[in-house]
């Protein structure tokens, strides 16, 4: 398949640490593979509540499980060679608001990894009126104009559209990437695979 007809989308949402660990990839993955990857925004509680799973999967895992997701964590953030701080007590932190201003700016990569650095790196709430302002005032964007859409409904749509579309497509956590379309991979230890699928038919 001819390079420009590839496509690998990324769904993500700033409340998931493994999709923030997939997002310190994705540059590298485009730059290896020649296919660039669309970030695609969805509202995680949206899907999970689609699937009928719980908001917080922490507190449904025994302590021992959840020592072992967060060694996992940790482990990978190593591999990738980038800063983690594992999850606060009062994980997940709201997203709503930083995904909406994420579409307000066509999803900016400078915003999403600023949301990212906010959340997995500082320890800060991403929906928070003072970080989404550094955050979108840093990438290069007029704050103020931003966040006084926060609330229009086509925003609101937006964010409700591309969570169905991510459930439609059999999306059910986060980071998940799609590739050509249709073929799906959940997690950011299945980056291997992805660029496998990309240079498969080159």
């Amino acid at each position: 398949m001819p390079p420009h007809e590839r496509t690998v989308d990324f769904w993500f949402d700033y409340s998931c640490p493994y999709a923030y660990l997939g997002s310190t990839q994705v540059e590298s993955i485009a730059a290896r593979t020649g296919v660039p990857v669309t970030l695609r925004p969805m509202l995680l509680g949206g899907v999970f509540r689609a699937a009928g799973t719980a908001q917080n999967l922490s507190q449904t895992l025994s302590p021992q499980k959840a020592l072992h997701n967060v060694l996992d964590m940790v482990r990978w953030a190593k591999l990738f060679g980038v800063p983690l701080i594992t999850p606060p007590a009062d994980h997940p932190f709201r997203t709503v608001e930083a995904l909406r201003a994420t579409l307000l700016v066509n999803v900016d990569p400078n915003v999403v990894h600023g949301f990212y650095r906010a959340y997995w790196v500082e320890g800060r709430r991403p929906s928070e009126p003072d970080v989404m302002r550094e955050v979108l005032t840093a990438a290069g964007h007029d704050a103020d104009a931003v966040l006084a859409k926060l609330d229009d409904d086509a925003v609101k749509n937006d964010l409700r559209a591309r969570t169905d579309e991510a459930i439609a497509l059999g999306i059910f956590g986060a980071p998940t990437f799609v590739v050509n379309g249709k073929d799906l991979y959940w997690g950011q230890d299945r980056i291997a695979f992805v660029e496998r699928a990309l240079t498969a038919s080159l």
